[in-house]
């Protein structure tokens, strides 16, 4: 039996993917009804999103505390996967939020042996919450959640990186992928979950960059990016 499949971790993430939908069913609509008066596809309405972020990061962010803003069940399975495949020793997440997805990538640290995942998140309730989240889980002792600004506690993450997840904040993406890129290993698999942000598409789609990258045909509307760092 694989950690992911185990009793402990399986109730545990059927639980809080329940818990994600009734926190984020109703924003979620109200985004949907928003951009459907707006007249707006949904790349206009997400880049008024983004501006509105590059503004004031921390106002857009302070009403969502409470949320989840999770990863999928199917896209969560694929982080497993995709960190089993990579043989992945050594993780870094952008945006752990609830801890979600970072029990689905430190289940598959498990399975390969150990390692450590080392996540970022700027929201002191949702840190304290994905810890205890990932304490439950019994994958604690894999695990290293950063509490700040992603530019300070991701400056050092000393070793080499074999899978990076970005879920964050969206104008942050790019940024936080050349503050770590020095450490991404031949062949690392970076992944942009709702990875809209123009400048970050355009950088990992630019082989001249050192990426080969294309969009994931995995709950296709969250734009979820995949790339390969390539010598």
């Amino acid at each position: 039996m694989n950690t992911l499949s185990s009793p402990r971790v399986a109730e545990l993430l059927d639980r809080l993917h329940q818990d994600a939908e009734a926190a984020d069913g109703p924003m979620m609509q109200e985004m949907m009804d928003r951009q459907a008066a707006s007249g707006e596809t949904l790349e206009q309405f997400i880049e008024a999103m983004i501006a509105e972020e590059r503004a004031d990061l921390r106002s857009a962010y302070r009403d969502l505390a409470t949320n989840f803003l999770s990863v999928t069940r199917r896209y969560g399975r694929f982080l497993y996967a995709i960190a089993r495949a990579a043989r992945a020793t050594r993780i870094v997440e952008f945006g752990t939020s609830m801890g979600v997805s970072t029990i689905y990538l430190a289940a598959a640290l498990r399975d390969n042996g150990g390692g450590q995942l080392i996540g970022s998140e700027l929201e002191p309730a949702k840190v304290a919450r994905a810890r205890a989240h990932i304490e439950a889980a019994g994958l604690a002792d894999l695990v290293d959640i950063r509490e700040g600004d992603a530019m300070t506690t991701l400056a050092d993450v000393g070793g080499e990186i074999d899978l990076a997840l970005i879920d964050g904040a969206w104008t942050l993406y790019l940024p936080v992928l050349k503050l770590i890129e020095p450490r991404l290993r031949a062949g690392a698999v970076v992944l942009g979950e709702n990875g809209f942000a123009a400048d970050y598409r355009d950088y990992v789609r630019d082989p001249a960059n050192g990426y080969i990258a294309q969009t994931l045909p995995i709950d296709e509307d969250r734009g979820n990016e995949f790339a390969v760092r390539v010598p």
